[in-house]
């Protein structure tokens, strides 16, 4: 709804050269980038999009094949693990091997029910919600090509309610706003209402020092 109205602010302000300017959510940005270049990560453009309760009920099936216990490894629960993971950068194996390190019996199951996770979703050729944001960083970071042409496009970046901003959509700013480097950001840390699913209300306080021009 905010995006929405945002567009429709610089239509108003703007007239018909409104529309080369990107005014949208980090998601439907990331999306628009991944139906251009997904394919480089092994990915077809017409990928599909798990929605919580299309990853829930992935979940549930995996953990009933894997005879675990649904209580113990509740789906919401199980994703809520996946999903700190993924903010982190730490794709399926790499969180595997990290769980299986520290000796810890449920993290070391909760590893394995990511691997399949992951395996059933790139199987269906599909992406949850923290997988868009995900694969965009690992395209920008790891594709010159991509990142060059998506720094030279935008030449302004500008973050709105940044307090709520978590690991992944930092990178994903920040590399961005690498280009030309006018990076703007508006937000008030006693606002974070985001915790829970992974907002670092220091990373709005750590803007000057991380962006001194």
């Amino acid at each position: 709804k905010a995006a929405g109205e945002l567009k429709e602010r610089l239509e108003r302000m703007l007239g018909p050269e409104a529309g080369d300017i990107w005014a949208s959510t980090f998601h439907s940005a990331c999306v628009r980038i991944l139906r251009r270049d997904i394919e480089l990560l092994g990915y077809g453009k017409s990928f599909t999009i798990y929605d919580t309760a299309d990853s829930e009920r992935v979940i549930k099936d995996i953990v009933k094949d894997f005879n675990l216990d649904d209580k113990t490894f509740s789906a919401r629960s199980v994703l809520g693990y996946i999903s700190r993971a993924k903010d982190q950068m730490l794709l399926a194996q790499d969180y595997q091997q990290q769980c299986e390190k520290s000796g810890d019996y449920r993290l070391s199951k909760i590893a394995k029910v990511y691997t399949e996770y992951q395996r059933r979703l790139w199987e269906a050729n599909a992406l949850d919600f923290d997988d868009i944001i995900l694969h965009t960083v690992r395209l920008l970071l790891g594709f010159e090509e991509v990142r060059t042409y998506y720094q030279k496009k935008f030449r302004y970046v500008l973050i709105d309610e940044y307090q709520d901003t978590n690991n992944l959509q930092y990178r994903l700013a920040s590399t961005l706003a690498g280009g030309y480097e006018n990076f703007c950001v508006v937000g008030d840390d006693d606002q974070s209402i985001y915790a829970f699913r992974g907002a670092r209300p220091e990373i709005m306080m750590n803007f000057p020092k991380d962006f001194p021009k």
